[in-house]
């Protein structure tokens, strides 16, 4: 389940990039995989969170983290065990400083 569409992430901005997940029976695995895709030119300026369907938010990366590396391209792993896996996921980003925007590209669920 992936969203490929991409979202521009301006100064001091909060976005949000929706995948509907259906057919999948029961909870979301302990191991649900997050593919993410961002370009940014300061990464430390981005937290990034998965959304679940119950609006139970998982913080897959902080600000300040990553400094001033550029675009986040990475899987994390979340457990979320306690959510149904049917329903609409959300990738929030949010860029805390000016400067530098960036952009989602892509992201995606793997169960």
């Amino acid at each position: 389940f992936e969203n490929k569409t991409g979202y521009t992430l301006p100064d001091n901005t909060t976005v949000e990039s929706p995948v509907t997940v259906s057919g999948v029976s029961g909870a979301a695995p302990s191991t649900l995989g997050v593919k993410v895709d961002i370009s940014h030119t300061y990464v430390g300026d981005l937290r990034v969170q998965l959304v679940a369907p119950s609006g139970t938010v998982y913080t897959l990366k902080a600000f300040g983290t990553g400094g001033s590396a550029d675009d986040i391209k990475t899987t994390y792993t979340v457990n979320a065990s306690g959510q149904t896996a049917n329903g609409v996921w959300k990738l929030r980003v949010t860029d805390n400083a000016t400067y530098d925007t960036g952009r989602i590209n892509s992201w995606g669920l793997q169960f």
